[in-house]
């Protein structure tokens, strides 16, 4: 359940319907405030609308008090940052210094193992769109820190992780959207330019278009860093990148530089950066027919487009969205994670156009006691732990094994939430009348099943072993070229540990069966004809990795 930067699930409206005059400050803090105030989430909002003038809003959930928020606020803006990773290589390409055919590959150290499908390279304009074939995330376990998920990640990490990754289909055949492709492109970008990427972005891209307070570790003077929160309204850190990967989604910016990043694409803002931002802007043909410029989605409307592209990290969101033909743009930061709760397309597309549903605050309120008792039991999270559901007076209360219990609210979108910390328990009917529930956390989406007793019983009446038989399944299982799976004992319990990550217990469930419930992991040892243990196969989230023992 690793938290991931987020793309854009774009949902517009057929047509555009404009007002005939430039929007006040004051009507669009009338829009912000339909939208915000009263959220349960506490967050505060940077909104722009820009249509030859600017409209600018700081508004907070709670409507009495000053915002904590305003114009020298910077933001972390996530996954935005893509698209001015690809702002460089379209000037890179302007420069005669790169081609979107070119491979991947071309851009990297020499001998470094490139996956290819059937010798098809994985290209630049593969990246660019998505379309690569690399998965969201490193393999082996190198983002396994939800508070701060990149902050160890090296190139060295990624160019090593590549030599796991098997590609299943020909690249650019098909669209998943991948951080790991994104960070790969923005050491790529900066070692062909041969400078930082803090440098070039500040040379490139900042300087150009007047984002004085944009930047990537060190906050220009006059410019204080925005504290980010968790949507259950708790402070939260700040997320970091290894500079050569911080192009994936490591600029903080305020809300008038997002503005004038905006105003730059409208062609209000005219700089030597021109060429490289309109050929940003033009669509990327990919065999997926997933419509898509240099990292920015594309949804046509009517014979036009709308450019837009939603950030998230742990604590912030953003959304940036513009139509060149109607000369239109909107800007929308959050110093509230809001991905769980549907993140800020529908206020930044409202904005575009009045026909799109503006959205509503999400208010704490009371849920049903029907609800409630359909809901307690326990539940088994697919790739996650078991969780127990329990009634506490008018509220639900949930426990994973070995973990305190946390209290959860509700709102009046129908969600439940942690108080303690940043989660949804999100209850679905059937059509027999019967409840289940999918758990979201940290950019994961989890269902649950309903352990029935018995096997809640079974599990509880599994026998214990003694040291001696938890030894025979002591050893190394290498489940990938660079994760092992060490096993030992330690007291009366069998612990495994994989490689670079912590210790966890095992339960005995079945003969040569063990389990670790809050992780959502089973371990079958496997056997040979004279009794000896000889491998294993871990399961968890439907994947399945095995290792020989050594």
């Amino acid at each position: 359940m690793h938290r991931v930067l987020r793309p854009l699930a774009l949902a517009v409206a057929a047509t555009f319907a404009l007002p005939a005059h430039a929007m006040t400050d004051a009507e669009l803090d009338a829009i912000v405030a339909k939208r915000l105030h009263g959220d349960r989430t506490g967050a505060c909002f940077a909104v722009a609308v820009i249509d030859g003038a600017v409209a600018r809003s700081f508004t907070c959930a709670a409507a009495d008090g000053s915002p904590r928020i305003g114009a020298h606020s910077a933001f972390e803006i996530g996954s935005v940052t893509k698209t001015m990773t690809s702002t460089l290589l379209a000037d890179l390409i302007e420069r005669g210094k790169a081609d979107l055919d070119d491979p991947l590959a071309d851009y990297l150290p020499e001998g470094t193992a490139v996956p290819e499908f059937e010798g098809a390279p994985i290209l630049l304009r593969h990246v660019v769109t998505h379309t690569s074939g690399l998965p969201a995330l490193p393999p082996g376990g190198l983002v396994n820190d939800m508070a701060d998920p990149y902050a160890k990640l090296t190139p060295q990490d990624l160019l090593a992780a590549l030599s796991d990754v098997t590609l299943d289909r020909a690249p650019g055949t098909g669209f998943e959207y991948s951080n790991y492709a994104s960070m790969l492109l923005s050491y790529a970008v900066a070692r062909r330019a041969g400078e930082g990427m803090d440098a070039l972005l500040r040379e490139r891209v900042f300087t150009p278009l007047a984002m004085d307070g944009a930047h990537l570790s060190d906050p220009p003077a006059g410019v204080r860093t925005a504290t980010g929160h968790t949507p259950n309204a708790q402070a939260t850190g700040a997320w970091h990148f290894d500079p050569a990967l911080a192009g994936v989604g490591g600029v903080r910016a305020t809300l008038d530089d997002m503005v004038h990043y905006v105003q730059a694409h409208l062609g209000q803002r005219p700089s030597a950066l021109d060429a490289a931002l309109e050929r940003t802007r033009q669509p990327v043909e990919t065999a997926s027919g997933q419509p898509m410029a240099m990292n920015w989605m594309l949804a046509p409307l009517e014979g036009r487009t709308v450019h837009a592209h939603e950030g998230g990290t742990g604590g912030f969101s953003s959304f940036v969205a513009f139509d060149t033909e109607r000369n239109r743009g909107a800007v929308v930061l959050s110093d509230t994670a809001l991905t769980s709760v549907g993140g800020l397309g529908s206020l930044g597309l409202h904005l575009l156009d009045q026909r799109v549903p503006l959205g509503a605050p999400r208010k704490a309120t009371q849920a049903p006691v029907d609800l409630l008792d359909a809901l307690v039991g326990t539940w088994q999270l697919q790739g996650g732990p078991r969780m127990e559901v329990r009634r506490k007076d008018d509220a639900l209360e949930i426990q994973a094994p070995r973990q305190p219990a946390f209290e959860l609210g509700y709102d009046d979108a129908g969600d439940f939430y942690p108080l303690a910390f940043d989660a949804l328990l999100r209850p679905q009917q059937s059509a027999d009348g019967a409840y289940r529930f999918t758990w979201h956390q940290g950019g994961g989406v989890l269902a649950a099943r309903r352990v029935e007793a018995d096997a809640t019983a079974a599990l509880a009446s599994a026998p214990a072993l003694a040291p001696a038989q938890l030894g025979e399944y002591a050893g190394t299982y290498p489940l990938m070229p660079s994760m092992a799976l060490e096993v030992r004992v330690q007291g009366d319990t069998l612990f495994a540990q994989a490689t670079g990550q912590g210790a966890f217990p095992l339960a005995p469930v079945a003969a040569d069966v063990f389990e670790a419930a809050e992780y959502g992991i089973e371990i079958r040892f496997e056997r040979d004809d004279a009794g000896e243990v000889t491998a294993l196969a871990l399961h968890q989230g439907g994947q399945i990795l095995r290792g020989a023992r050594r």
